[in-house]
Parts: C-alpha cells; sequence; structure tokens
C-alpha cells in the first residue's frame, strides 16, 4: 500500500520520477532524493555562475571540505552539506568520489543529521589494520576500511564521534559508543586524525575555538583518547580558530628535510577581513607541537578572500608522496548571500603543498595538482613580445573565455603595473596584477562584476612577492565566478570569487612604463563535467 500511495499521481497514473524515489527511499539507499534523477541532464552544471572544473553540488548548501582520504583508487571528497536547502543548516557530510581530484561523481550523503545532532567538520582515515575492531573484511590479506571522525554538534555541546565503512565509503554506521571524545564544551571541534608511525599511535588534533588553542589526542583504537598537550594562542587570534590540520612536508631543494605545519583556519580575522588561514612551521614528536617562530608571527596561506576551511588528504600512497589540500572557496562574510542557484559553495583547486627557505625563514607553497592538465584544450604561446603585440597575437588566435589557464613570465621593466584583464566587457573586468613599486602580486574586483550582494565583497587583495631581476611568474586558473592565482611558483597565492555579468575578452596591461612578456601560455580548460 506504501509503495502504491508513492507511485500514483492524483490522477492514477505511475509517475517514474515518483517510482525511482520510492524504490531508493525503501531500501534505504538515500535519505533525501537525489538530483541527479530529478535534474534535466542536458542542463546539469550549467547554471549562471556554475564552476566548470572546481567541485560543487548539483544543489545546495555546501561548505568545508571534510574527510579527504584516498582509498583502493578512489579520491574521496566529504563536504559540509544541507540535504534540503540553498542556506546554511541541517549539516551533514555530502560525498563525491574521484579518480584525478578533478572529475568527481556524486554519492549519496554519507552521514546525515540526526536527533537534533548535525554533523561538523572532521576528517577521514583508512583503518589499514583494523585497530578499531569495525573492519568487517573477509580478506585476511586487507582488514582495512574506512573511519570517518566528525563533530557532532548540538545547540550548548560539541563532542568527538566516529563512524565506519566497509563498503569504500558507500554506506556508514555511526559508532555505538559515541562520543569519543566529550569535553561539556560548545566550541570544541573539527578532528584531523592521522597515524603517527614513530610512536606507533592515531593522533587527533582538534581546536578549542574561542580559546585559541589546538588540542591534541592520541589512541591506539580510535575510540579510546588521552589528551596530549595543548598549542597556542599563537598567530591570529581575532576571531574563533577552526578547521585544524598537522602535517609533514619536504623542504625544496633540500633531500631528505622536512618540517611540521599547523594550518589554522579563523573567523572572522582573516588578513583581508572575515575568513583566513594561517599556518605555523615547527616540530611535531608524537606529543608536542613546537614552533619555530615567535609566538606573535602571522603566517597566512592566501592572500585572497575566498580560502577557507583548509585540509589535506589522508592516506595517498607513498609513491605519491605528495601532500595535497584543498579549501572552502568562499569568505563567510557573504558566502550566504552569493548569487547562485541551486546550489551555494565551491571547493578549491587541489593544491600540492611543500616548503621553500626564503629570506625571512621557510615559508608555505602551493602548487595546482598536475592532474588538472587533463582539462588543457586549444593552446597558445608566446615568446619574447612586448604587450602590444602579445594582445594582437591573443586576438588573432582568439584567446578568451570563462575558463582558462595561463602561465606567464613578465619583464616587468619600467611598469609601475602590468598583468591581466579577465572576463572584460560591458564596463566590468577583474584586473590580477603585480604592483611594482610594492612588490605585491593583487587581484583587484572592484568592478568585476556582481559585487553588490555582500558589502565586504567588492575590493583589491595583494600579497607580498619577491620581484627578482625585475621578472615574475604567474599561474592563473579562470573559472566562470572564480580566480586562483599562483605567483611565482607557488610562493604567493590569491583565492577570489568573481560573478561577471557578462564579457569574456582578457587582455595583458601595464601602466606607466613598458614591460615585456618573456614566455606566455594560454589554454581553454574543458568542463571536468563532460
Amino acid at each position: 500500500m506504501i509503495l502504491r500511495f508513492l507511485l500514483l499521481r492524483e490522477n492514477g497514473t505511475m509517475d517514474l520520477r515518483r517510482f525511482l524515489r520510492a524504490i531508493l527511499f525503501l531500501f534505504g539507499v538515500l535519505a533525501v532524493p537525489s538530483f541527479s534523477l530529478l535534474a534535466d541532464e542536458a542542463n546539469l552544471r550549467n547554471e549562471v555562475y556554475r564552476p566548470q572544473f572546481h567541485f560543487t553540488p548539483a544543489k545546495n548548501w555546501m561548505n568545508d571540505p571534510n574527510g579527504l582520504v584516498f582509498y583502493k583508487g578512489e579520491y574521496h571528497l566529504f563536504y559540509q552539506y544541507n540535504p534540503f536547502g540553498n542556506d546554511w543548516g541541517h549539516m551533514s557530510w555530502g560525498h563525491a568520489v574521484s579518480s584525478d581530484m578533478v572529475h568527481w561523481k556524486d554519492l549519496p550523503v554519507a552521514l546525515m543529521e540526526e536527533n537534533g545532532i548535525m554533523i561538523f567538520s572532521g576528517s577521514m582515515v583508512v583503518d589499514w589494520h583494523n585497530s578499531s575492531g569495525l573492519c568487517r573484511s573477509r580478506d585476511k590479506k586487507d582488514p582495512s576500511c574506512l573511519i570517518a571522525i566528525y563533530t557532532g554538534h548540538s545547540e550548548h555541546l560539541q563532542t568527538q564521534n566516529i563512524a565506519y565503512s566497509n563498503d569504500k565509503g558507500r554506506t556508514w554506521t555511526k559508532y555505538e559508543g559515541n562520543p569519543v571524545i566529550d569535553l561539556h564544551l560548545a566550541g570544541f571541534r573539527d578532528p584531523k586524525v592521522f597515524w603517527h608511525e614513530p610512536t606507533r599511535k592515531w593522533v587527533m588534533v582538534t581546536v578549542l575555538a574561542g580559546q585559541h588553542k589546538v588540542r591534541l589526542f592520541g589512541s591506539t583504537d580510535l575510540k579510546k583518547w588521552t589528551a596530549l598537550s595543548d598549542f597556542g594562542p599563537a598567530g591570529a587570534t581575532g576571531g574563533a580558530w577552526e578547521c585544524p590540520d598537522l602535517f609533514q612536508i619536504p623542504v625544496e631543494n633540500q633531500p631528505g628535510k622536512m618540517k611540521w605545519v599547523v594550518s589554522i583556519n579563523i573567523f572572522p580575522g582573516g588578513l583581508t577581513g572575515g575568513s583566513g588561514n594561517q599556518y605555523f612551521v615547527g616540530n611535531f614528536d608524537g606529543t608536542t607541537f613546537s614552533n619555530d617562530a615567535p609566538p606573535e608571527q602571522t603566517l597566512w596561506a592566501d592572500y585572497g578572500r575566498d580560502f577557507y576551511a583548509s585540509t589535506s588528504f589522508s592516506d595517498i600512497p607513498r609513491a605519491d608522496g605528495r601532500r595535497i589540500w584543498m579549501g572552502w572557496l568562499y569568505n563567510w562574510e557573504y558566502a550566504p548571500k552569493a548569487p547562485t542557484s541551486p546550489w551555494r559553495g565551491a571547493q578549491s583547486i587541489p593544491r600540492e603543498l611543500i616548503l621553500r627557505k626564503s629570506a625571512d625563514g621557510l615559508r608555505l607553497v602551493q602548487r595546482p595538482v598536475i592532474e588538472l592538465r587533463t582539462l588543457r584544450k586549444q593552446h597558445v604561446h608566446l615568446e619574447n613580445q612586448d604587450i602590444e603585440s602579445a594582445n594582437r597575437l591573443l586576438q588573432a588566435n582568439r584567446i578568451d573565455g570563462e575558463t582558462l589557464e595561463i602561465i606567464v613570465e613578465i619583464e616587468l621593466g619600467s611598469a609601475d603595473e602590468v598583468g591581466f584583464k579577465v572576463r572584460k566587457g560591458q564596463g566590468q573586468e577583474t584586473l590580477i596584477g603585480m604592483d611594482t613599486q610594492r612588490s605585491q602580486l593583487f587581484v583587484d574586483r572592484t568592478k568585476s562584476g556582481n559585487v553588490t550582494f555582500g558589502e565586504h565583497f567588492s575590493g583589491r587583495h595583494a600579497g607580498p612577492i619577491e620581484l627578482t631581476e625585475k621578472r615574475v611568474q604567474l599561474h592563473i586558473f579562470l573559472d566562470r565566478s572564480s580566480l586562483e592565482v599562483f605567483g611565482n611558483h607557488g610562493e604567493c597565492v590569491i583565492s577570489e570569487l568573481i560573478f561577471p555579468a557578462a564579457g569574456n575578452a582578457l587582455e595583458i596591461y601595464s601602466n606607466n612604463g613598458q614591460a615585456r612578456i618573456r614566455r606566455l601560455d594560454i589554454w581553454k580548460l574543458a568542463s571536468s563535467y563532460q
């Protein structure tokens, strides 16, 4: 009778959409309707401002990336998700998988809000040797399973909890002994867990958000945890600390040298206002993180307004060896008002992390993952051109568009300012430029299109960059509604949203002097949905 009721329209005829939804509902496959089943495939993911190579959900609100992990040939992206609407609320974990971190496949919601407890941010590990006792594999050579570690959020309490999956993340069971840590606090969240081989234990990194502290815990089974140490306050403390990470990465051009990095996201109190991502470089002995810098020093991972809640992948194979992270490509100051529909929220492109020695010490360097090269299509290459000649060649080759990758080396010459105007037309443009007088890389989105939906959106945001021999190298990714700019091979990164009304022209410009293009490569990029 229930199935018959779900299948019938008012006129008594069968409706295919209701039939599919009923089958999924009765068999417990989905807790909410799948947009993929309801949408017109011809128009799916082609709305105004829909990113073409950044992950977005088919519909509804998304924020922090969660539980990034590689397991049995798949990269998993979980994320903060509202299954019921395009605004923040009913936080659950959405889920997508990919073989290359570029082409993502949507999967059903992984962890749902339940009994008034929302599923806040957290992480994912592979329990390779079934230390938790929750893996049910019959393969004696591979007893592993996936374990999610997340914050359970209710109105006045945040606790740490776990869930497990024995089918490559397709279905999940919440541990009956939850919570695994309860400090009886309202601002205790965002667990990032990793295996620390030298001390043979799991380490959990959490934040005491309002106290501006990282608290570390240790465990041998992912279920019973012991407090290890605190780090902080340090660096920027103008808002709540959130979404911590702790990982070891190599130092560039120093074989065998590794250092530990603590990443802390903060809101408010970011460098450019609202959300921001700071980091600390130091050492970790399995119990305590020690900061190499004075506690008052603040280092920023991104100098734009739209990179937040960063977290790195767990269990990338040793043969690969990269530390790769992603962040939410939005800012809390205006994210709820972003002019997108039927979705809201995007993830950054994946970025490889290393450390580089500078005159001021070791600094974080970010580089786009090489897998993004699979999207490259039409290509134009220029060498040794003045600005005017380079623009003529770009026009002759019809190089413009909504999705571009640009790699350029510029001789700055006598110019005070030099760079690109993207998405130019009908009174709008976004500037990506070098201020040679201040040694700054900047993005100016003052005239980028729709800038009125949030009072803090419009503006120019800049970061420091070395200008060796009056030259600079830029690597730019332009999508329909975002820019990610990597200066001098990742030394300075700026991530910004843009919402252009019209215009796809591309132009190189210089002010108050002459500059020259030493080398320029531009690719039009295919959609990752194709």
